[in-house]
């Protein structure tokens, strides 16, 4: 056990895979020296620069990130590093094309590929959409959460040995948010969420940064005799939806969060889910809290009350229980 920050536990699962295998190589702008935006990469490049696996690429997204599922497809397990999620537009075509591969080739063809994107309000001040749920609709395509730096390191691990390509999320306000114990001998594969938090009065979904602060309602709310249960995603695709559903179903009350724009949300599809197969088990309807549909605003004030805060989170839990 090693504590670490969100930060160091992703780069030391990328260099842990590096060590095992080498197909698995990085690539992306300014990871060489640089180390990467937010010290992303720090320390690849003095360990593996040599060997010609970190590859510093132009800035063109969509021409590193098509490389990137060239490689997986012929057998290398690249690590591509898009520096924000917001960028994400660019690449949208190679990860249909990636995520589509195995059935385009009736099952013989395999694109390993992780692509990594920092997002997020937090200390940074910019860079913070989060547009995720676009790849909701692209079958074959994973997509990764974490929300603490033991499960970054292990999903970064089990992100790269999946033989599918996986959007591997890294939130800005959790990156160097202190250290905490990772335990480099956990196995842990994409799909299964947590329990965080053990509740029996209702249930809170949450992924990253919208987890951190469902705890912290969740101890408000305990103060006040409510037992809240926090369930951590973990993976947003597939979801665990045997997790999801005993969780509602133990709690009778349901309340889904995020960080992404509430119209076509991946947070819908957690509603959708209980609502089709839990909706006899619950005692109030599911609510969610989402930022509106407007671009992220930049002001530190209009940030605040952007995103579903801890005050809020409180509020529709006791909302909930009537």
């Amino acid at each position: 056990m090693t504590r670490m920050t969100f930060q160091q536990a992703t780069v030391a699962a990328i260099a842990d895979e590096m060590r095992a295998d080498r197909d698995v190589f990085v690539m992306g702008e300014d990871i060489g020296r640089f180390g990467g935006p937010l010290r992303s990469n720090a320390g690849l490049f003095e360990e593996f620069g040599a060997e010609g696996r970190v590859i510093d690429t132009p800035i063109s997204e969509g021409t590193f990130v098509g490389v990137g599922v060239g490689a997986a497809m012929y057998g290398k397990r690249p690590v591509v590093d898009l520096m924000f999620l917001e960028f994400l537009a660019l690449v949208m075509q190679q990860f249909l094309d990636a995520g589509a591969m195995h059935y385009y080739s009736g099952g013989t063809q395999r694109v390993p590929l992780v692509v990594r994107a920092k997002f997020g309000v937090g200390p940074f001040h910019g860079h913070a959409y989060d547009h995720h749920s676009w790849l909701m609709n692209m079958p074959g395509v994973k997509i990764v959460a974490p929300s603490n730096p033991d499960d970054a390191y292990a999903l970064m691990r089990a992100a790269i040995r999946d033989d599918n390509p996986v959007l591997f999320l890294e939130h800005m306000a959790l990156y160097h948010a202190g250290k905490a114990e990772v335990d480099d001998d956990t196995p842990l594969s994409l799909g299964k969420a947590s329990i965080a938090r053990e509740g029996t009065d209702l249930s809170i979904y949450a992924s990253a940064l919208m987890t951190k602060r469902a705890l912290a309602a969740a101890k408000v709310l305990a103060e006040d005799g409510i037992s809240a249960e926090v369930v951590d995603l973990r993976t947003i695709s597939p979801l665990d939806e045997a997790t999801i559903l005993t969780s509602a179903r133990k709690t009778g009350r349901a309340l889904v969060l995020s960080e992404a724009i509430g119209r076509g949300s991946s947070s819908n599809d957690v509603a959708a889910l209980l609502a089709e197969q839990a909706f006899g088990d619950l005692k109030a309807p599911i609510r969610r809290l989402a930022p509106p549909n407007i671009p992220t605003p930049f002001a530190r004030e209009l940030e605040r009350e952007y995103l579903p805060s801890e005050d809020r989170i409180v509020s529709a839990a006791k909302d909930l229980m009537g």
